[in-house]
């Protein structure tokens, strides 16, 4: 069951460099998602291979140019393609009405568009379905903004089958012991429910950290997160810039990634000033080693473990 995450963009405020703004799909198991929709976007999941009609749920951390402009060009494509089943977006406030104007254009479209707006200043679940959850993480940026953290829920036990046969379990039995419940039999014998199973998966996480100022409150909502994107606009000879326009360094980042406990940090969100990347990596592995750096076409990928304990 994949768990992935494909860059799409990696610029910042305008493509630079040969590089495309800030746009990201994450694979959960069967489910694709699109968070943020730079100018590009779609043109990107065409060069990468991305299924677009899979792409059920959009989110938007917030409405700068950077992070929506690709969003009228896909939904205008989505319907000259044919598609009927829903869209879902989620954004900050304001969203709905910019997209509005710009869709009048195209008269009535073949498939319903759902926005859900979302507030960017808590941190709560927005939305789940049987698989995981996706909920807010509050930033510190110019306008409203957020991030996203993507959750596994919790996988159902795999019984061990001889166990089945050994205590002549039946279908009700079977099933509380893959919700994690122990067993009683007709005896009074008590069968714990780790006694009956194989080690349980351990549900995987991401979380989606965009625009902001170096925002230690953030921790405690993302800490042990497998695999962890922190914008990276600067390098420390920008520090003060990353201040003023509330941004932040690859430094800054990796601090974050380093407390939070993730497994991995991956950068992006580059200032047009680089036209090398070198300087992320620099100083961003002696802080926290586990740090890719992000390029566009580049897939980073959780894989499946045993959950320990």
């Amino acid at each position: 069951m994949k768990f992935a995450l494909t860059i799409l963009g990696v610029s910042g405020a305008a493509p630079a460099h040969g590089r495309f703004p800030t746009a990201q799909v994450l694979q959960v198991q069967n489910q694709h998602f699109l968070i943020d929709c730079g100018e590009g976007a779609q043109m990107q999941m065409g060069r990468f291979a991305i299924p677009r009609n899979k792409i059920g749920h959009i989110f938007i951390s917030h409405l700068h140019g950077d992070h929506i402009f690709g969003l009228p060009g896909l939904l205008f494509s989505f319907a000259m393609n044919g598609r009927e089943k829903p869209l879902h977006i989620h954004s900050p406030a304001g969203l709905k009405k910019m997209t509005d104007t710009l869709l009048l254009a195209a008269g009535e479209f073949p498939y319903p568009i759902h926005f859900h707006e979302v507030n960017p200043n808590g941190h709560k679940i927005i939305f789940e379905n049987k698989e995981l959850t996706v909920a807010t993480i509050p930033l510190k940026h110019r306008i409203p903004t957020c991030g996203y953290l993507f959750r596994e829920k919790p996988f159902l036990k795999n019984i061990r089958p001889e166990k089945i046969t050994e205590h002549g379990l039946s279908i009700p039995q079977i099933i509380e012991v893959k919700n994690g419940q122990n067993i009683v039999l007709g005896n009074g014998k008590r069968l714990p429910n780790k006694e009956l199973v194989f080690p349980p998966k351990k549900p995987r996480s991401f979380a989606f950290v965009s625009d902001t100022l170096f925002h230690e409150a953030i921790i405690p909502i993302i800490k042990n997160t497998d695999l962890l994107y922190h914008e990276t606009t600067f390098c420390e000879d920008n520090k003060e810039n990353a201040t003023r326009t509330m941004h932040s360094t690859a430094a800054q980042a990796a601090a974050i990634a380093k407390r939070a406990n993730a497994g991995t940090l991956v950068t992006g969100h580059y200032s047009s000033r680089y036209k090398n990347l070198d300087c992320f990596l620099a100083e961003a592995k002696p802080i926290f080693p586990e740090t890719e750096l992000g390029e566009e076409g580049r897939v980073y990928e959780v894989e499946m473990k045993v959950e320990r304990g």
